[in-house]
């Protein structure tokens, strides 16, 4: 079950022990051009080949994989626009245990079918995260399944963490890894993995809680989910607030225009598919450069790679 226990760097240890068999250890890729767009070296963690097309899958695994035998029999839920959806339903289906995805409506298509093709059930709700918790209290209330969170949760952290432990061990000093910021799970987990390099967030300016929160000193609600960046709309989960906080992470503000260019460069470049989201961080360090003095060696976080290709 999820608790408010802060976790550790010991726990992003556990997790990559208890996950290893399960996910796929992701290249490290670059790319002279973008490098040379950006005046240093940049490579990138590339998440958009994890299972399921997303970083997502490291922490549902991990969470799955942490439950009793008797918590599995009960199934699990939550609340996903897409990522964190498939890749419990994928994991789920992998270990035999049945999964209830809360989905809203306006969600993309083609993850909600990704949803549905890892045997996850979908039951549906509007686009508000009030009414994504709520509809999920009552599917836990009716099943008693083991609500597993989309990012605010230790088992979550932990797992997302793993892509920083495997970013330190490529063996190249890393000045700076730069990761999107959504509900904080992944840039949570990866403060708390990387010992030596700095941690830098981006997020759209469409979907700024996050950047808002750790100026405010206390977390700020979501903002209207407009973002093309649609893995990013949610709001800041309450344990990555404070580790964040603490960790003083900076988040760089990018615009639409911005995201979208970054993601066709990105593409052209790299020859990988990413979402609007991955690119993000990408977005920011053209637009912002390194966020300290020195910085010459920087890895950004491809986050997934799972994009709607119906209208090619």
């Amino acid at each position: 079950m999820p608790t408010s226990a802060t976790p550790t760097k010991n726990d992003v240890l556990a997790a990559r022990d208890r996950i290893r068999q399960y996910i796929t250890q992701t290249p490290l890729m670059a790319s002279s051009r973008l490098s040379e767009i950006c005046g240093m070296d940049v490579k990138f963690k590339c998440e958009n080949l994890q299972k399921s097309g997303s970083f997502k899958y490291r922490g549902a695994s991990n969470a799955i994989l942490a439950l009793s035998d008797d918590e599995k029999k009960r199934g699990v839920a939550t609340h996903s626009s897409g990522n964190h959806g498939s890749a419990l339903a994928a994991v789920a289906q992998r270990l035999g245990v049945t999964a209830t995805i809360v989905v809203p409506r306006g969600a993309s298509a083609f993850k909600r079918r990704a949803i549905e093709r890892y045997g996850g059930i979908i039951v549906d709700c509007s686009d508000t995260l009030d009414e994504r918790e709520a509809k999920l209290a009552e599917v836990v209330g009716r099943s008693d399944a083991v609500f597993i969170p989309p990012y605010d949760d230790p088992a979550i952290i932990a797992g997302q963490g793993t892509v920083g432990l495997e970013i330190e061990q490529y063996g190249d000093a890393v000045d700076e890894v730069w990761v999107p910021v959504g509900g904080g799970g992944l840039a949570a987990g990866t403060v708390l993995a990387c010992e030596s390099a700095q941690v830098v967030g981006a997020e759209p300016e469409l979907a700024g809680d996050a950047h808002q929160s750790l100026v405010a000193g206390e977390r700020q609600p979501a903002m209207p989910p407009l973002t093309c960046a649609d893995g990013l709309r949610t709001a800041l989960g309450k344990l990555n607030f404070h580790l964040l906080q603490e960790y003083a992470l900076p988040i760089n503000l990018v615009g639409e225009s911005e995201i979208i260019a970054a993601q066709k460069l990105l593409m052209s470049c790299l020859k990988l598919v990413i979402e609007s989201s991955s690119a993000v961080p990408f977005a920011a360090l053209m637009k912002y450069g390194a966020a300290r003095t020195g910085s010459e060696r920087v890895v950004i976080v491809l986050t997934g790679g799972n994009v709607n290709l119906d209208g090619l």
